[in-house]
């Protein structure tokens, strides 16, 4: 199956209404290790592109991963950036505020995270909580017993309130230089094929190339090479 980031992408101006985009779709894969070969793929060209990005020197990207917890973000995180560079690459996860960022405005802390120019953010940011079947297997699984808190089933009473909040925030934010993309997460492996190709037809839109090097850089450079082979 051929996946098509525009299918997933919110145009500017549209009104979103999430009961219309589903949760679930057909697997963008044949089997397990179809998958892994696919996300493989993805992976290494993602690491390319972040190479040019950094020696490029111009752009740089923020990805932001916002759902209802449970939904699968930090795995998507893990897998489909997991051929990135750290060193050119932060996630910042923006939990309840601190007591000094309640001194500011509600966008300093997100302002001051910002990547810089040849670098790759992403913030990754929880709006409580969802996805009754994974708190089931975090209660039945004791390997994931410390991610569940009783907070996450008072904070479920309010889905309808959230739901109707990531409707507004998707309609009135969503632009051609920085769209949202809506990604059914029901299967979380099909999630995190498309998320990696949202993020890698992102970075080739970029139009990115090396540097060229001047006669006499690339001279210099040469006679570099030859002193360093006669060492």
């Amino acid at each position: 199956m051929q996946i098509h980031a525009k299918d997933y992408r919110v145009r500017q101006g549209d009104e979103v209404d999430l009961r219309t985009w589903p949760t679930r779709m057909r697997p963008v894969y044949k089997s397990k290790s179809h998958y892994q070969e696919i996300l493989a793929d993805h992976v290494a060209h993602l690491s390319a592109q972040q190479q040019l990005l950094y020696a490029c020197n111009r752009h740089a990207v923020l990805l932001i991963f916002q759902a209802m917890d449970a939904a699968g973000k930090d795995g998507a995180i893990k897998h489909v950036m997991s051929g990135v560079n750290p060193q050119g690459c932060q996630v910042f996860s923006f939990k309840h505020p601190s007591a000094v960022e309640l001194q500011h405005d509600f966008l300093w802390r997100t302002t001051r995270d910002l990547p810089g120019r040849g670098q790759i953010g992403i913030f990754n940011r929880s709006y409580y909580k969802e996805q009754r079947k994974r708190f089931l297997e975090r209660i039945d699984q004791p390997e994931k017993n410390w991610k569940f808190s009783q907070a996450d089933m008072a904070e479920r009473k309010f889905w309808k309130q959230y739901q109707k909040a990531y409707e507004q925030c998707l309609s009135a934010t969503s632009t051609g230089d920085a769209p949202w993309y809506i990604v059914p997460a029901d299967d979380k492996d099909s999630a995190r094929i498309i998320v990696s190709r949202i993020v890698l037809d992102t970075l080739e839109e970029l139009g990115m190339s090396y540097p060229e090097v001047s006669a006499a850089r690339r001279s210099e450079l040469l006679a570099i090479r030859k002193r360093l082979a006669r060492s």
